[in-house]
């Protein structure tokens, strides 16, 4: 299981980001393994929407109704977890989204996080010992 943030998913649609192809190659590999926290989701819509425009951010809705990529929707435990992780790391000023991933990552036991943001999640010490794809793919 790779459970993505935010980044991952732009470079996945964006094919002008630097990181499109090698996210389009671990995608490619395993599209049932990737799982879309529910915090990304905002998050990805308002950047779809704000630099790609609306015809992209409407394809991206229509692929998750359609049940292209797993969303993960989160328990109980999820936000107080995810507020330690942002404790724990307030040097790097951490905000819902990441802490979340991250909290998510661990509950599910992920074998990796799809990121770009290595400044951040190269820095966290997370349960399970996620790898950050592509960095260690």
């Amino acid at each position: 299981m790779i459970v993505a943030d935010t980044g991952a998913v732009i470079a996945l649609i964006d094919r002008d980001d630097k990181h499109h192809a090698s996210m389009v190659a671990l995608f490619e590999r395993d599209p049932s393994a990737w799982v879309l926290p529910w915090a990304i989701l905002p998050e990805v819509d308002y950047l779809l929407q704000r630099y790609l425009g609306d015809a992209v951010a409407t394809s991206f809705m229509a692929d998750l109704a359609a049940g292209a990529f797993v969303v993960e929707w989160g328990d109980e435990t999820d936000i107080s977890r995810a507020f330690e992780i942002r404790e724990r790391y307030r040097a790097l000023g951490l905000g819902l989204v990441d802490s979340v991933v991250a909290a998510i990552a661990e509950r599910l036991r992920a074998a990796a996080i799809a990121t770009v943001d290595l400044r951040d999640f190269g820095s966290l010490e997370l349960a399970g010992r996620p790898k950050l794809f592509p960095r260690d793919s």
